[in-house]
Order: C-alpha cells, then sequence, then structure tokens
C-alpha cells in the first residue's frame, strides 16, 4: 500500500514538472513572438550594435590596432556587450513597466500559471535576443572585417555574454518595477547610454579622460566587457573579481526588484 501511494505521488510530481516546464516554453515562446513583433525593439537593441559596428569598426578604423589587437576584433567585443546590455533592459523593463500600467501583470497574477514563469521568460527573451546581436557581429566580423577567433574563443564569448545578460536583465526588472510605462524608455537610455559610455564601450577605455576611467571601474558594463575581451586577448585585470562585482550587481537588483514586487503585491492585496 505505501508503494502504491509512494508510486502515485511520484507520477504526480512527474507530470506536474511536465506541465509547469509547458508553461514556462509557452510564456517564453509568446514573450519571444511579442518582442520580435515590436519594430522599436528589435531595431533598437540589434540594428544599432551592428550599425556602431560597421562605421566604426569595418569602415572607419579597420587598418588600425589597439595594443595588439586589431579594431575590428576589439570593437566587436565591446560592441557585443553594448548590444547585450540593450537587449537585457528594453526586454526586461520596458516590457515590465508597459504590464503593469496596462494591469496586464494583475491578470497574470491571477491565472494559475506559476508567478516565476513570465519573470522567466522575460530573461530567458533577453538572453536570447543578447546572443542573437553577439553572433550577427561575430558574423561581420568574420566576413568583413578579417576578424579570427578559434571556435573555442567564439563559444567562449557567446557564453560570457550570454551569461553576461544575466545581471542586466536583473537590472531591468528593478527599473520596471520603479518606472511608469511611459517613463520607462527615457529611464533605460539616462542609465543606459552613459553607463556604455563611462565603461569603454563605444570609446576604447584607456582612450578615455581619467576621470571617467576612474567612474568606469566601478561599473559592470566594463567588468562583463573586460571579461569578454579576455577571448580576443585584450582584457585585464581579475577573471575573479569580474566575476564576483557581476555577481553583487545582480543580486543587490533583484532585491530591488523584489521590493517593487512586495510594493505592488501590497496595493493589490492591501
Amino acid at each position: 500500500m505505501n508503494n502504491t501511494i509512494r508510486n502515485f505521488e511520484q507520477m504526480e510530481n512527474s507530470r506536474s514538472f511536465v506541465h509547469r516546464s509547458r508553461i514556462y516554453l509557452k510564456e517564453t515562446k509568446y514573450e519571444f513572438l511579442k518582442n520580435l513583433r515590436l519594430r522599436m525593439y528589435t531595431v533598437s537593441v540589434i540594428t544599432f550594435p551592428l550599425m556602431f559596428y560597421i562605421l566604426f569598426g569595418l569602415v572607419l578604423n579597420s587598418n588600425q590596432t589597439i595594443g595588439r589587437v586589431r579594431v575590428p576584433a576589439y570593437l566587436l567585443v565591446t560592441y557585443a556587450t553594448f548590444g547585450v546590455i540593450g537587449a537585457s533592459l528594453f526586454g526586461t523593463a520596458a516590457g515590465l513597466a508597459s504590464d503593469r500600467g496596462l494591469g496586464w501583470l494583475e491578470v497574470k497574477r491571477a491565472s494559475p500559471m506559476p508567478p516565476f514563469a513570465y519573470f522567466a521568460a522575460k530573461i530567458a527573451v533577453s538572453m536570447l535576443f543578447s546572443v542573437t546581436v553577439v553572433a550577427l557581429l561575430i558574423i561581420l566580423g568574420f566576413a568583413f572585417g578579417g576578424v579570427r577567433m578559434p571556435a573555442l574563443n567564439v563559444a567562449e564569448l557567446l557564453a560570457i555574454l550570454g551569461l553576461g545578460s544575466l545581471p542586466f536583465s536583473a537590472m531591468g526588472l528593478a527599473i520596471g518595477y520603479f518606472s511608469g510605462p511611459n517613463s520607462a524608455p527615457a529611464t533605460i537610455n539616462l542609465i543606459y547610454l552613459p553607463l556604455s559610455f563611462c565603461s569603454g564601450l563605444w570609446v576604447p577605455f584607456m582612450f578615455l579622460p581619467k576621470f571617467l576611467r576612474q567612474i568606469g571601474l566601478a561599473l559592470p558594463p566594463y567588468h562583463l566587457s573586460e571579461l569578454a575581451l579576455g577571448t580576443v586577448g585584450a582584457g585585464v585585470g581579475s577573471i575573479t573579481r569580474h566575476w564576483e562585482v557581476l555577481v553583487a550587481f545582480t543580486l543587490i537588483c533583484l532585491g530591488i526588484a523584489r521590493i517593487g514586487f512586495q510594493r505592488d503585491q501590497g496595493k493589490l492585496y492591501g
């Protein structure tokens, strides 16, 4: 009898896991399709990094070097980092703020869907778009910039920047909970663009004024870009230190996002 009950419980748990997995996959699928159909999102997160790389990495400075690394390889990595941050912030912050403003988040909460599925889908789609941006830049660099990297380094670059989208997705959730649907895009740009510039994603870090370099050393995009630059032989500093900063930043942003989540829960059920 006990064995029968135990087997039944195992079957129910297995069925429940499969059912939850399907919900997560469906939520991710529809989140991806939604973002794909939003031209402002796809244009801003995919076209801008490609456009900047073509102009500054392939047209204007293709025969120059930064240290021992050719400009097309160096800027491929920094603009890929720039694209990853943009995809992560706009994919989470703008969508979350919009859903909160429209009341769609309340509908999601009232449904039997697992609460975390909504956030997991946004993070997964942000990672997917991030990897897409990096892959497209790699293709451009290989095809037109003469960039050459071993397959292992290419895989490492994709993995670093794919994981690197997580801290900025967490940051996007924090922004999305504390900004409105109309103010979210402006808020993102006010944070995203200065962070990118001061971290050396537009102009190589060593060419920035000294006071900006001192600021940049404390910024998460700088640490992510240095990890990524290591794949082309241009990264500096401790790898462990870079990851520690990114993990700490992620936890801080998730803590802020949780405060926003609890605040919204209080408004809904208070």
